[in-house]
């Protein structure tokens, strides 16, 4: 087997080029409408949608990994934490999206942006910063598993419910995003299903 080649898709090299394509992307998008209002707002639906996608095979990869045992599966169990680091990276992209949005068209933004979402998302990014910050070896070891473990439990229910509230609005008027809602309480189900598979034995 190349493990060169392989290698490029593990560890920090994963979140790197995860990260970078994220940015490619949506910087791509912006260009193709010549710097334009639609541009930024195509990049921030594109963004939002890849942000999900890294979240939800972060917090589903141990389950996977426990009721599907496999190389894929083991493969995202290995690289749980890359990909967790990916999703606050693609969420980064998204954040400087809605900035330029801002910049470009503040009245439609503060139309589009009611105050209790304004400060419900930026408690979903005080939790992005702090999860990524310490999702390194060193900075947990500092803070301490129980401190960790309550901050990650913590982060990971609050933003998969943010997304599951936004997906679920939406969905109302666009029948397209219960697909969303779907997958988010799919991966939250597997969650749950692996840790009471890990359980069951203590109760035999």
């Amino acid at each position: 087997m190349d493990t060169r080649r392989t290698g490029l898709l593990q560890g920090w090299t994963l979140t790197l080029l995860l990260a970078l394509g994220v940015a490619a992307m949506a910087l791509g998008m912006v260009a193709w409408s010549h710097f334009t209002v639609e541009g930024v707002r195509m990049a921030i639906r594109a963004t939002a949608r890849t942000s999900l996608i890294f979240f939800s095979l972060a917090i589903a990869s141990a389950g996977l990994a426990r009721l599907w045992p496999n190389a894929a599966t083991a493969w995202l169990r290995r690289n749980r934490r890359y990909l967790g680091v990916s999703f606050a990276a693609s969420h980064a992209v998204h954040a400087v999206a809605i900035a330029a949005f801002g910049l470009m068209d503040r009245e439609a933004l503060m139309r589009e942006t009611m105050a209790a979402n304004f400060v419900v998302g930026v408690i979903a990014y005080v939790f992005i910063l702090a999860m990524a910050a310490t999702s390194f070896d060193r900075t947990a070891a500092w803070i301490g598993p129980r401190a960790w473990g309550l901050l990650h439990t913590t982060g990971v229910y609050y933003i998969w419910l943010v997304f599951l509230v936004s997906g679920g609005k939406r969905a109302v008027m666009n029948p397209t995003y219960w697909l969303y809602v779907v997958a988010l309480l799919a991966v939250m189900g597997l969650r749950h299903a692996a840790r009471l598979r890990r359980s069951a034995p203590a109760l035999r």
